[in-house]
């Protein structure tokens, strides 16, 4: 059974965001997804200062058995890449909610929040 953080929201696409108390939402893919993924040997991450829109592509994450695009929950300006997961992409695998976070994005528009689901929702969604 997956880990569903209560303190979070979640795209249908797996990824999690958690508001910061700086108002910078700080991503990462749920721990569903890492499963699926197993054992996580590369991420992409995005450049800081990068501009993304809700539901693009903003990263990649490759494993064993497949690289999968990571789409940004929310529209922003990327503060921040994990620089961490360049010498230990496994910490996806470990800590996806913790150390193996991806990116920090300043939110354009904290309304989309709102779209995203919560908790309970997510956790119906993976069954």
């Amino acid at each position: 059974m997956s880990n569903v953080p209560q303190d979070l929201k979640y795209a249908t696409t797996h990824e999690w965001v958690r508001v910061e108390e700086d108002g910078i939402a700080r991503v990462g893919i749920t721990d569903h997804a890492q499963e699926e993924l197993t054992d996580i040997v590369f991420v992409e991450l995005p450049a800081v200062d990068a501009e993304v829109q809700a539901g693009h592509p903003i990263a990649v994450v490759e494993s064993v058995k497949a690289a999968s695009d990571i789409y940004s929950p929310v529209s922003g300006t990327v503060v921040e890449a994990n620089a961490a997961l360049t010498a230990n992409p496994a910490l996806v695998n470990t800590d996806p909610y913790g150390e193996g976070w991806l990116y920090r994005l300043k939110i354009a528009n904290a309304a989309e929040l709102d779209s995203l689901k919560p908790p309970a929702d997510y956790a119906a969604q993976i069954g």
